[in-house]
């Protein structure tokens, strides 16, 4: 934790660095927040965090190894009290639901103003939950028109290898890059198919667009 009692400590996760040094520059500018480390993927915001202890962290969704959302239910296993706070570009109403389902503290989209992020750093670090205006807006609209998505039938489990499945990668190295057996991803993937109703790569790809998991070609261009 940063020996300053006063400050609030923070890690950036994000794949891009020119996107990490931007976050720095408009965080480290508020008065009282300091960036202590910074990570490209899962992998590396593991050590990081469990090194530094921050006040909160600053987490992706897309990141190269795993979800941001996977991350943190990993890091959260490891250091139950992780403040987390989800900063992306996915503004439909799945992505903060599977977020605050797996321990997120608070959800900004990419597209706030940047003072909307200092603001959620520092509830957060207080131990309030944030959510940046449009997403308190889209899951207040669907509340009212209630859930239809088939996405928020899925597993948390499901749902990280319908992401996965949509990116293109194979069962094999979803097994790999989940830690789990090859059989027990090919059994989810069966499982997925059967609730999305989806019999090809190209259905799954198409249903994953629509519920916005993905945004194109390639999801790691936020």
């Amino acid at each position: 934790m940063n020996t300053d009692a006063n400050r609030i400590s923070v890690v950036l996760v994000d794949d891009h660095a020119v996107v990490r040094e931007g976050y720095q520059r408009l965080l480290e500018r508020a008065e009282g927040i300091v960036v202590v480390g910074e990570a490209a993927s899962a992998a590396e915001a593991y050590q990081i965090v469990s090194g530094a202890l921050p006040s909160v962290v600053v987490m992706d969704i897309s990141l190269p190894d795993v979800s941001g959302i996977e991350a943190m239910r990993r890091m959260m296993l490891r250091e139950p009290k992780t403040k987390v706070l989800i900063f992306s570009i996915h503004d439909d109403a799945v992505f903060p639901d599977r977020a605050f389902r797996a321990g997120a503290r608070g959800y900004v989209t990419k597209a706030s103003a940047p003072d909307v992020l200092v603001d959620a750093v520092r509830a957060v670090a207080n131990g309030e939950f944030f959510l940046s205006p449009d997403i308190a807006q889209t899951l207040a609209l669907r509340s009212v028109a209630g859930d239809q998505d088939v996405m928020h039938t899925l597993s948390d489990r499901e749902f990280e290898i319908v992401r996965l499945l949509a990116q293109g990668h194979s069962v094999r190295r979803i097994s790999e890059m989940l830690c789990l057996n090859y059989k027990t991803v090919a059994n989810y993937q069966s499982a997925i198919r059967q609730k999305l109703q989806v019999e090809s790569a190209v259905d799954l790809i198409r249903v994953a667009t629509r519920s916005g998991m993905i945004t194109g070609a390639n999801e790691g261009s936020e």
